[in-house]
């Protein structure tokens, strides 16, 4: 266990935001920012996208703030929306979900995944994730006290290997932590893989926490939520939100659902973070889950369009690119480029070709930042004519390395 004076320092170094000698830093998206904002570059580091969602669902929030719904919601969420994401789990997923009990609205997915972890991890609880590892679940944990452990994913498909999954599991085992599909790498988990983390979870008697707020972002590949699998539903609270699917991240309305048990614990929570969320938006997000199936699937299909593009520009730029099956995201080498350390590059990409990049070893611990030392994370959720222009820029990045 860590030895620091406050919790937030626990939450601190879990986030990889803690110097040698204990001083706060930046995150890397802010210092990367910064850098592309200075030098007019164009930002692919952070993963929120450059146009808004459909309008119709922005005019009907619009009119909940001008009209009456700028008070509290019920702690748990409306129950129109409530129901929505219910039969948004029984349409596309076949699970049934009780609206009363089985369903809690949070601010935003990062809630969610706060909650679920501080509902159910103490001090000195062993919480799993796969590394490279979103941010907050390094943060959560260490604010918990929890002990972060981590199941490699490597390049080039970015899947666990069964046998450093199974190792990773023992009798101090709390949770384990799932993104699929998975950020930062764009990878989606299979069905074996899936299968065996019901079966340890199960042996272990631990939670599963399921982060699929990319589910409708996949390429070719059919989204599998856990909670589906034989043996899941009764350990698993499953998390998604509005913002990746319609494009709307600034909402922050997100969601858990899981049995009544688990729900109510992480209800219990939520409700002394932030009580309510986002009265206004709660209506518009409701009418989104009811959208056509073609507005999943076209979204998607596009999205895998757009990340073509970007995979080409960094092909063309000489790295490796390894291509996403979902998410906003695509994974590249820059070794080919002469260079081991990606973030060296990345602090130099956005003055060198006016284009920025997160480096993967910032979602790792030392060693599995080592391992992925000279990979980079790149998001392709933005225009087409800017992915474009981005290809265009990062061809030109061999030559002005080598000069």
């Amino acid at each position: 266990m860590s030895t620091f004076d406050f919790p937030w320092q626990r939450m601190a170094a879990g986030a990889n935001l803690l110097s040698p000698n204990g001083d706060l830093g930046v995150t890397i998206f802010e210092e990367i920012t910064t850098l592309a904002v200075k030098h007019q570059a164009i930002n692919l580091g952070q993963g929120f996208p450059d146009t808004d969602g459909p309008k119709v669902y922005k005019d009907m929030a619009a009119q909940g703030i001008s009209g009456d719904l700028n008070q509290y919601a019920p702690g748990s969420g409306i129950l129109p929306l409530r129901k929505a994401i219910a039969d948004h789990q029984k349409r596309f997923y076949g699970l049934d979900v009780n609206p009363e009990n089985e369903v809690v609205v949070t601010t935003g997915a990062t809630e969610a995944i706060a909650a679920a972890i501080l509902a159910f991890v103490g001090p000195g609880d062993e919480v799993i994730t796969f590394e490279p590892f979103y941010d907050s679940y390094g943060a959560t944990i260490g604010l918990a006290g929890g002990v972060h452990k981590t199941v490699t994913l490597n390049a080039p498909d970015f899947q666990p290997d069964i046998n450093d999954l199974r190792a990773a599991f023992n009798e101090r085992t709390r949770m384990i932590v799932l993104n699929n599909p998975h950020n930062p790498t764009g990878t989606t988990f299979g069905k074996e893989a899936l299968a065996e983390i019901v079966a340890l979870a199960t042996e272990h008697g631990c939670l599963v926490v399921s982060d699929e707020v990319y589910e409708h972002l996949t390429f070719g590949v059919a989204h599998i939520p856990i909670a589906t699998l034989p043996g899941a539903w009764e350990r698993t609270i499953t998390i998604s939100s509005v913002g990746k699917t319609f494009s709307f991240t600034g909402w922050k309305v997100g969601w858990a659902t899981g049995p009544a048990n688990l729900v109510a614990a992480v209800r219990t929570v939520k409700q002394f973070l932030s009580y309510s969320s986002g009265t206004a938006f709660q209506p518009a997000v409701a009418a989104a889950l009811g959208s056509e199936t073609g507005f999943f699937t076209g979204f998607a299909k596009d999205l895998g369009k757009r990340s073509e593009v970007l995979a080409k520009g960094l092909e063309a730029a000489g790295m490796t690119v390894y291509r996403p099956r979902g998410t906003y995201f695509i994974v590249a080498d820059v070794a080919p480029l002469g260079f081991d350390n990606a973030l060296d590059l990345a602090r130099r990409m956005p003055e060198l070709i006016g284009v920025a990049g997160i480096p993967l070893s910032v979602f790792c611990h030392a060693e599995g930042a080592e391992r992925t030392r000279s990979l980079m994370r790149f998001a392709f959720c933005k225009k087409p004519e800017l992915l474009t222009e981005a290809a265009n820029r990062l061809s030109r990045l061999s030559a002005k390395v080598g000069g």
